[in-house]
This record gives structure tokens, C-alpha cells and sequence, in this order.
């Protein structure tokens, strides 16, 4: 086992994995930048180091100086939680080099997924279910425009390399294609490097249903359950569940099925997840591979009984998988409310500033992932995200009405966030019935 990790991230991750790491008796080591001075993930650590001023090029996204700091701390392994350098292939290769453990898949799977026309065709090959499409980039609006004739709109453009969706386009008509081609390609190219874009069948009111992988070094490869991501604003996920609403056992198991297919079809190993779209007629198909602990994770240990970041750093220390798939029938019901430095009367507009009061929610079966305290101040440097409510409960309805609970005593004074804003969807009938689906929030309110 390793006997100091580096983690380079900060935030709720940060602190997320400081915690599993003292309960397997391994040091920590934090990094910060200059604005996260006085941050808690430094505070907790066994050691932390400087790397750089406030923007995260020059700190959480500088891979030098994180490498230097893991190298003066005498670290065996580097995690990197979400974001950030998580699925960078370059920085896992120069951990490599310099003898350095990622505690995540290897290069080779990152790269892969990370490109995302080329996963599609390894799905295809794989006999994966996917969306049809392009067989790999689009290079140009004539290629692109007889696609779609054929296809039948609408259809949507997306990014090769993309993410959080940046470089994606739906697309009604011809107008529309001509119009967005070119904007798509600017916008990729500016938030990934690559102008590179690809153009798929656009599925009407899917919804987004992602499966949690573990694989090990050895060739055993579990899923260890789904999760509903349909709650979504502009590709931005803001609440999931586990399970899935209202999905069949028997879909549950052939999605599972294909899910642990398309990890072993590029041998990924360590943590995973493999991102499905389900049509109204229960027709799924695969859209992404994410190399990297998910934001949403929580719900998966609290239906599971299992610590997804233990798992990481076990398996990553060489460690043989010993989850089995017989044991995995889900705990009830789980679900997780992003509460994001954000103002939902204006557009979700970033909201940084001090913290000047706040009350965390407790009780049983309320779980609260967070780095926030009075007057702790968010920068308006990174990510939004102030914390994750995750609320467990026997069943659906009855994990519904312990939220409405915990949020109305979820209190944040200082800046704008979307406490109030969940506990609107929490109140709309369609949402308690399971009628979900990823336009849900514009449909329902209107945003």
C-alpha cells in the first residue's frame, strides 16, 4: 500500500479523498494555490505545498510544479480526484516517468475515451448500442449537411474531445446545421484545443442513465450499479439518484451488461463510468466513457455499502478486485443535490463572495460532502460547487421527502445558490411520479 498520496485538487474532493486516505493509515499531502490559502484540504492534510497563484493554469492545471511538490514530499501516488488533470492522458504518462502511481485508468484508456468519435467506433466494433452518426469527424458543412439529410433531423454536432457541453449543437433543420457548423468548431477549438467535431442522431426527451465500473489489474472488471442523471440544465447535471427511476430489473441487467462490455473493449482499469441515453421506448444507447471518479459517486457508496475512492487507491496500489457482482442488489434510494455558488434568478450567473453564514443539515440518513464554513471565501477562480447533499432513505418516496427536509434546513448567507432552486423540482408532481428525462428543467420551470 502507498505510504503518501498527493491529491491535486481542492474542494470537497479534496477532502473527500484526505479523509479515505486517514482511514487506511496513508499520509496526505494537499496542494493550493495562493486564492486557497486558508482552505480546509490544506488545513488537513499531513503536509501541503504551494503551486502557484489563483488561475489554474498556473496551479491545479500546472502539471510541473505538482509534479516537483509530489517529488519534495517524498509522495508513491498522485490522486486527482475530478476535474482538473483527471483525464489528462499527458499528465498520468509524466506521472509514469517519473515514477509516480495515478491513482486512476491508464493513459492509453484516457486518451480513448477522450476522443470521442474514435470510442464511438470502438463501441460499434464492440457491438455496443450506439447512437447513429458519423463514422468518426465531420471535416467539412457538405460532408456534415448530407449526414444529417440522411439521419433526419434534428441532429446534433458535438465535440471529439468535448466535455460539460462545450462544442455541442442541436440542430433542427438545414439552417440550423449551417449555422452551428462553424460555431460548434470555434467553440471546441477553443475550450479543448481542436477544432475536431462529430454529428449524431438527436434523441428527443432521453434520459441519461450512467453505470459505475470497477476493474482491476488482473482482467476482473464489475458494475457495481446505475445512476439517474436525467436532471440536468444545459448538459450540467444538478441532481442524480441510484438506482434509476422506474427502470426494470431486467433493463437494469442488460445495460450492466453492455456497460462492463464497453470497459473491457478499450481494458480500462480502476474506476469508471460508462454514460447510456435511453429513449422512450427503452432503447439505449452508449454516448461516453468518464476516466474518473464521478461527482456523483456518493450515491453509489450509500446503495452499495462501498467506498469508491478506497477502491481507487486499493486497486491502483495492485490490489485483487474482491467485490462480487451476486452482492451488489441496491439499498434502498439515493439521492444527490449539487449546491452550486450559483444565482437561479439570473440565468445561474456565478455567485462568488464570503460566506458570512451557513447551517450544514444532519440527521440519519443525511450525508453533506462540502469544504464551506462561515466566512469561507468562494473564488471566482473555480467550479461553482459549495456542496453535495446526499440523502439516503428505504425507499424513492421516502428519500424524496428526507430532502425537502434537509434542504429547508440547508442554510448559505453571503452568496446566491440553487438550495431554493432544488427544493422547487422536489415540489413538481412529474418529477415525484419519475416522469423525467434530461428537458425536464426547461419544460418544468421554465429555465
Amino acid at each position: 500500500m502507498f505510504k503518501r498520496i498527493l491529491i491535486a485538487n481542492r474542494g470537497e474532493i479534496a477532502l473527500r479523498i484526505i479523509r479515505a486516505c486517514r482511514e487506511m493509515g496513508i499520509e496526505c499531502v494537499s496542494v493550493y494555490s495562493t486564492a486557497d490559502k486558508n482552505s480546509v484540504h490544506r488545513e488537513l492534510a499531513d503536509k501541503s505545498v504551494c503551486i502557484g497563484p489563483p488561475q489554474p493554469v498556473k496551479s491545479y492545471l500546472n502539471i510541473d510544479n505538482i509534479i516537483t511538490a509530489a517529488q519534495v514530499t517524498n509522495c508513491d501516488a498522485i490522486h486527482p480526484g475530478y476535474g482538473f488533470l483527471a483525464e489528462n492522458d499527458q499528465f498520468v504518462k509524466i506521472c509514469s516517468d517519473n515514477d509516480i502511481v495515478f491513482i486512476g485508468p491508464q493513459a492509453e484508456a484516457i486518451s480513448l475515451a477522450g476522443n470521442k468519435s474514435k470510442a464511438v467506433e470502438v463501441m460499434k466494433n464492440a457491438r455496443v448500442p450506439v447512437i447513429p452518426g458519423s463514422n468518426g469527424n465531420i471535416t467539412d458543412i457538405r460532408s456534415a449537411s448530407k449526414l444529417a439529410r440522411r439521419l433526419g433531423y434534428p441532429v446534433i454536432i458535438k465535440a471529439s474531445f468535448g466535455g460539460g457541453g462545450k462544442g455541442m449543437r442541436i440542430c433542427q433543420s438545414q439552417e440550423d446545421l449551417e449555422e452551428f457548423y462553424p460555431m460548434a468548431k470555434a467553440e471546441s477549438e477553443k475550450a479543448f484545443g481542436t477544432g475536431d467535431i462529430y454529428l449524431e442522431k438527436y434523441i428527443s426527451k432521453p434520459r441519461h442513465i450512467e453505470f459505475q465500473i470497477v476493474a482491476d489489474n488482473y482482467g476482473k472488471t464489475v458494475c457495481v450499479g446505475e445512476r439517474e442523471c436525467s436532471i440536468q440544465r444545459r448538459h450540467q447535471k444538478l441532481i442524480e439518484e441510484a438506482p434509476a427511476v422506474n427502470l426494470s430489473p431486467k433493463l437494469s441487467r442488460a445495460m450492466q451488461e453492455f456497460a462492463v462490455k464497453a470497459a473491457r473493449a478499450i481494458n480500462y482499469k480502476n474506476l469508471g463510468t460508462i454514460e447510456f441515453l435511453l429513449d422512450e421506448n427503452n432503447n439505449f444507447y452508449f454516448i461516453e466513457i468518464n476516466t474518473r471518479i464521478q461527482v456523483e459517486h456518493p450515491i453509489t457508496e450509500a446503495v452499495t455499502g462501498l467506498d469508491l475512492i478506497k477502491e481507487q487507491i486499493q486497486i491502483a496500489a495492485g490490489k485483487k478486485l474482491d467485490i462480487r457482482r451476486d452482492n451488489l442488489r441496491p439499498r434502498g434510494h439515493s439521492i444527490e443535490f449539487r449546491i452550486n455558488a450559483e444565482d437561479p434568478q439570473n440565468d445561474f450567473a456565478p455567485s462568488p463572495g464570503k460566506i458570512t453564514k451557513s447551517f450544514i443539515p444532519g440527521g440519519p440518513g443525511v450525508r453533506v460532502d462540502t469544504f464551506i464554513g462561515t466566512d469561507s471565501e468562494i473564488s471566482p477562480f473555480y467550479d461553482s460547487l459549495l456542496a453535495k447533499l446526499i440523502i439516503w432513505d428505504k425507499d424513492r418516496k421516502s428519500a424524496i421527502a428526507r430532502s425537502v427536509r434537509a434542504l429547508d434546513e440547508f442554510k448559505i448567507e453571503g452568496v446566491r445558490t440553487t438550495i431554493g432552486f432544488h427544493r422547487n423540482i422536489l415540489s413538481n408532481k412529474k418529477y415525484i411520479n419519475g416522469d423525467i428525462h434530461t428537458h425536464f428543467i426547461e419544460e418544468e420551470l421554465n429555465t
